[in-house]
């Protein structure tokens, strides 16, 4: 049995110190995410700063975050028959995330994601999807898909209609096994872009949702908090909402439980919603409460954003036994 299945974009990730001058110069939006194509990743690298190189993605770095925990992992992402893919299958097998998906060979070479922190703590994300956006239904393993208690899928990845349909894929498999499908809203950028699409998603396919503030925002076309919680609960039976230093709610048709946020120094936040999904589903699947659930979600988020990188550097498998 597997606890958490990911579904993602895989991504090598080059985590760089920088002002705002620097973002300024290169017109970019302080904490956003933008793509960019090949020459303009050549070009920004070439720019960028000394940084640190590490295999990344969102639901990727989920999985590493919760298979540290003592979660059982498996991923499904496109790497190409590259360089970079080679770094990123042995890094996600080091952490003890399984992980077999097919390279694409003669194509696009492995994405990579270029990351500027800003001495707040924000970073923003210029990325090049290149080979993680051709995985289709075809990567979809039903066999994998039936051993895991969840299956977990990152919304940045959604872009592609082949990305979509195997989502669909996936998810249908999951429920006719009896087993449970998590979305990642990722982005308000992706939000905006598929609102539709992902309404129908959420709605009828989804049984966890995580999403931040603006991410929930955008998705229902809501002004206020309040009135996207109300919303979201009427959709699915689980959401999980961060607020950033507010901590977090989680909510179900029944229930609002309110989550503090870890103490944490603020170091760089790149991977922080990601950590917060793996500490949450790895307390789902060992079957804590609600209300652990979402304690060890923002333990995980407090350790990520206390260095550079969206990996952990501590031991966060006593996390779980340490709530009993």
């Amino acid at each position: 049995m597997i606890d958490l299945l990911g579904i993602g974009n895989a991504i090598v990730d080059v985590v760089s110190r920088a002002d705002d001058a620097f973002l300024s110069r290169h017109d970019m939006h302080k904490g956003g995410m933008m793509l960019i194509d090949s020459a303009a990743a050549s070009a920004l690298y070439d720019a960028m700063p000394p940084g640190i190189e590490s295999s990344g993605g969102s639901a990727a770095n989920t999985c590493a975050v919760a298979a540290a925990m003592g979660a059982r992992v498996a991923y499904i992402g496109k790497v190409a028959d590259d360089q970079l893919g080679g770094v990123f299958q042995h890094d996600m097998r080091a952490t003890g995330v399984s992980f077999s998906t097919a390279p694409l060979t003669g194509g696009a070479p492995t994405a990579r994601c270029l990351i500027l922190v800003t001495p707040d703590g924000q970073r923003t994300m210029n990325t090049f999807l290149g080979a993680c956006v051709t995985l289709d239904e075809s990567d979809i393993d039903p066999a994998v898909v039936a051993q895991a208690a969840v299956t977990y899928m990152e919304g940045y990845l959604f872009d592609p209609p082949a990305a979509q349909a195997a989502f669909y894929k996936a998810a249908k498999l999951a429920h006719a096994a009896g087993r449970k499908v998590a979305l990642s809203l990722s982005d308000a950028f992706c939000v905006n872009r598929h609102r539709a699409a992902f309404r129908d998603l959420v709605n009828g396919h989804v049984d966890i949702l995580f999403a931040n503030e603006t991410e929930i925002t955008a998705l229902y076309e809501t002004n206020t908090w309040d009135e996207a919680a109300a919303a979201v609960r009427q959709d699915v039976g689980l959401a999980a909402l961060t607020r950033s230093e507010a901590g977090s709610t989680i909510v179900t048709p029944t229930e609002t439980i309110q989550i503090a946020a870890a103490p944490a120094r603020v170091v760089d936040t790149t991977g922080a919603g990601d950590a917060y999904a793996a500490g949450f589903l790895a307390g789902l699947t060992a079957g804590k409460s609600l209300a652990q659930c979402g304690q060890l979600g923002s333990l995980a988020a407090a350790e990520i954003i206390g260095h550079y990188g969206a990996r952990p550097e501590a031991d966060l498998s006593r996390m779980i036994a340490s709530l009993g």
